[in-house]
């Protein structure tokens, strides 16, 4: 290549002057740029290019690249997705227990996600989740009164077990009525982040647990208005919230499985729970009915809501009320057991 002025013509024949780093000058390694004798080197990735500088040419010489580019690259193995299909009941079972096992490791991460629902629903409220308490509050005095009054007893009989009986109730249909929608309305984590589903279940108990919370506010304020004191039968609480902790996980795996395949339950359940409250000793004694004490224990919403009211309000709590939630438990596990193992592989593709 010429130079643009031939007047002006610069004969770079001669031998430059060596100009060498701090590095060369103590024997260490040469930069990626180096003059030597009228030539640059430029180095990088192996890659050697000459600038030649002789007379009015000025040229560039590729080198002989090094042997780290010159030999063939080694690919890798490729990785390997086996898929099996029509898998036994054991291998799907094995499965559903480590998604169990996987998902109470992460706890932790359940009660924040489930602590986290409660603040986005109350977002921007004065109140916050004290509007449930409020709530339930003036539901709980007005009919109290109101239902003292027809039944003819005296209201800090009544009272008391109107309000324990409505504060438990909600929790139990509305960890039912979110049990049904567990999975799906978990669809962008389902399908965006690979966490054990098991997880989702934590979630929902853990968000109507907080709420159980928020309420037992008025049953502490009823029960120091009337001067009831449970006592030793408190100790009772504890199996019987346990029972409460682990159903309501079996609840929510076996109706959020069939929710997700069959989007008309979350309705179905809503109408249950609506006739199951009249028939349930909510607003009503069980003493109330003649002769049909014994036949209450076929009503699981009865038994599994006794065993946290006798202790509370000091009531003898007789042992077929415990044999009939022992038996509803080991009938709802194995049940769960049976269909969530066939369904947890179809589950991301059903939400």
């Amino acid at each position: 290549m010429e130079a643009a002025y031939p007047d002006k013509r610069t004969q770079l024949g001669a031998t430059a002057p060596t100009r060498t780093r701090p590095s060369e000058s103590h024997g260490g390694l040469q930069g990626p740029f180096s003059t030597r004798n009228g030539s640059s080197h430029f180095r990088e990735e192996g890659l050697s290019l000459q600038m030649v500088a002789a007379g009015p040419q000025i040229g560039y010489a590729r080198r002989r690249m090094s042997i780290a580019l010159s030999q063939r690259p080694v690919a890798a193995p490729s990785p390997e997705l086996e898929l099996t299909a029509d898998m036994s009941f054991p291998a799907r079972l094995r499965l559903a227990i480590r998604d169990l096992r996987d998902g109470l490791a992460l706890w932790r991460l359940g009660w924040i996600l489930g602590w986290l629902d409660i603040r986005l629903r109350y977002r921007g409220s004065v109140l916050g989740p004290f509007w449930l308490t409020l709530s339930t509050a003036v539901m709980v005095g007005s009919l109290g009164v109101l239902y003292a009054k027809l039944f003819g007893m005296a209201l800090q009989d009544y009272l008391p077990f109107m309000a324990l009986s409505m504060v438990l109730w909600n929790t139990l249909s509305g960890l039912v009525a979110d049990a049904s929608g567990c999975f799906t309305q978990a669809e962008g984590v389902i399908r965006t982040v690979r966490l054990p589903f098991f997880l989702q279940p934590i979630r929902t108990v853990v968000r109507n647990a907080l709420t159980l919370a928020h309420n037992v506010i008025v049953i502490v304020v009823v029960f120091t208005i009337f001067k009831i004191w449970p006592g030793i039968s408190l100790i009772l609480l504890l199996p019987a919230f346990a029972v409460w902790a682990i159903d309501g996980l079996l609840v929510c795996l076996l109706l959020g499985t069939v929710g997700a395949r069959f989007r008309d339950v979350p309705p179905i359940i809503g109408s249950i729970m609506q006739v199951a409250f009249f028939l349930s000793p909510i607003i009503w004694k069980p003493d109330q009915v003649p002769g049909g004490a014994p036949f209450l224990p076929l009503n699981p919403f009865f038994s599994f809501i006794e065993v946290v009211r006798a202790p509370l309000l000091g009531t003898p709590l007789g042992w077929l009320t415990w044999f009939s939630v022992i038996g509803y438990s080991l009938v709802l596990a194995g049940i769960t057991l049976l269909l969530f193992p066939r369904a947890r592989g179809r589950l991301a593709f059903w939400v």
